[in-house]
């Protein structure tokens, strides 16, 4: 049974990896993945795996009264604790992606874009880069490819230009995500599981992250001749939203995604929390201003009409992907791969460059929720080996770097990337060419960053 679910896992990862040559949507297979993977555990495990073994004596003894499945009783209350560690992460998700659309819907980021003026190329890809760096860190580095790549096709006419500036966005999407709590859904995952908090994040990630930006920018400073040629702009489209209220959604929405950190070290509650306080307080007064506005006006400037925009595909994927995780940590997997690492590296910096390459081949979701279940938070007082893994140790830090900018490597290994594909219609083949050995140079300039700021 052990051997079917990994059989399972891999080709569902396998039809996620593929799902432009399938055409199957990567949801779609995640979620038969996980679904299926704890079905056959389940069904297929007659006695508690050795490593669940306390747990389970723990469970039966908070019972009144054992009851003659009490295997399948625990199995259920395990997958349950996993969802609530996973469905936090869903509604965090979800409040952020809703207030991001709100301000895009009232064209909030053309309080930033329209004062871009400049042709210069180098210029332009330095305000760019160093705008979608911060960008990512407030928002987060996939809605943040999506804003870039609508402001790129305002400024850049030439599709080979706008690629390689696309490609840049990539980079530097990834980059900034990895420095903040609420940048990228993999340093998320982390900060919600209190592998790490979000000051470290901040604090000890910036500059390998800077660096990983820096290094691409330079090579193409030397490299990158000329000025762009803009597109003609259309003056025919009617503004959905005055200049006021274009001012007033940015400044709530980067206020309230700003706010979310703040309200779980005051309160000490779950993020998804203080993301659902930002996103009620938008809700309300998005709906006092737009209260005098026609039907159809009102209707899509709400969040009822921002919520259809929603990628809730994206959701369901993580659920997929997430519960599929579970179920090998359960079996015991994560754990065999644990010891497999730290026998045949015993480094946990080679760990974690080992698996940001990873994540350019594979979903850097997966590999993340797999290192947290190999590896448990130690005791503050660790030492040795064991310190590493402490809250806010060097190998949480240190992945969530890897992981975070790693997949920046091929165009499909990051949801940042994925989404640039789609729109801008980049060749998988061209991406390789002209930019992977840019974001690999910044992806080791930063390690080495890192390595020295903590080894």
């Amino acid at each position: 049974m052990e051997f079917l679910v990994l059989v399972i896992f891999v080709l569902g990862y396998l039809f996620i990896a593929l799902e432009h040559t399938f055409h199957i949507d990567k949801a779609a297979s995640a979620l038969l993945t996980g679904t299926v993977c704890w079905g056959l555990f389940v069904t297929g495990v007659h006695e508690v795996p050795s490593h669940l073994a306390a747990d389970f004596e723990s469970f039966k003894a908070g019972l009144t009264s054992v009851p003659p499945h009490a295997l399948n009783y625990f199995l259920e209350h395990r997958l349950l604790h996993h969802m609530e560690d996973i469905s936090s992460i869903l509604f965090f998700l979800l409040g952020a992606m809703t207030i991001v659309e709100l301000v895009d819907a009232h064209e909030g980021f053309s309080v930033i874009t329209d004062r871009i003026k400049t042709n210069n190329k180098v210029r332009l890809i330095w305000i760019l880069s160093i705008l979608t760096f911060f960008f990512s860190a407030v928002l987060d580095n996939l809605t943040t490819s999506i804003v870039m790549v609508s402001l790129l096709r305002k400024l850049v006419d030439d599709k080979e230009m706008r690629w390689i500036f696309a490609g840049v966005v990539v980079i530097a999407a990834n980059a900034g995500g990895a420095w903040s709590p609420i940048g990228d859904i993999t340093t998320t995952m982390l900060w919600i599981g209190n592998q790490l908090t979000s000051d470290v994040i901040i604090v000890n990630l910036f500059v390998p992250s800077l660096v990983c930006l820096l290094v691409p920018l330079g090579i193409l400073s030397v490299t990158m001749k000329g000025e762009v040629s803009r597109p003609e702009a259309s003056h025919d489209v009617k503004d959905p939203t005055s200049p006021g209220e274009r001012k007033l959604v940015f400044i709530m929405g980067v206020a309230g995604l700003l706010f979310v950190p703040v309200f779980k070290t005051v309160t000490h509650l779950p993020p998804f929390m203080g993301m659902m306080l930002s996103l009620g307080m938008m809700w309300v007064i998005t709906e006092i201003i737009h209260r005098s506005k026609n039907h159809e006006d009102r209707d899509q400037l709400s969040v009822i009409g921002v919520l259809r925009k929603i990628d809730s595909a994206s959701v369901l994927f993580f659920l997929g992907i997430l519960l599929a995780v579970a179920s090998l940590q359960e079996i015991g997997h994560l754990i065999t791969a644990a010891s497999w690492l730290r026998d045949t590296m015993g480094n946990v910096y080679a760990i974690n460059v080992t698996i940001g390459f990873l994540s350019a081949i594979v979903d850097n979701v997966p590999l993340v929720a797999a290192s947290m279940g190999m590896y448990d938070i130690a005791p503050a007082t660790s030492e040795g080996w064991e310190g590493y893994f402490m809250q806010n140790g060097v190998f949480w830090q240190f992945l969530a770097y890897c992981a975070g900018t790693g997949g920046s490597a091929l165009i499909i290994g990051s949801a940042a990337g994925v989404a640039v594909m789609g729109l801008e219609r980049i060749d998988f083949v061209w991406y390789l060419k002209k930019i992977s050995w840019l974001a690999i140079a910044g992806y080791l300039a930063g390690a080495g960053t890192f390595w020295l700021m903590f080894h």
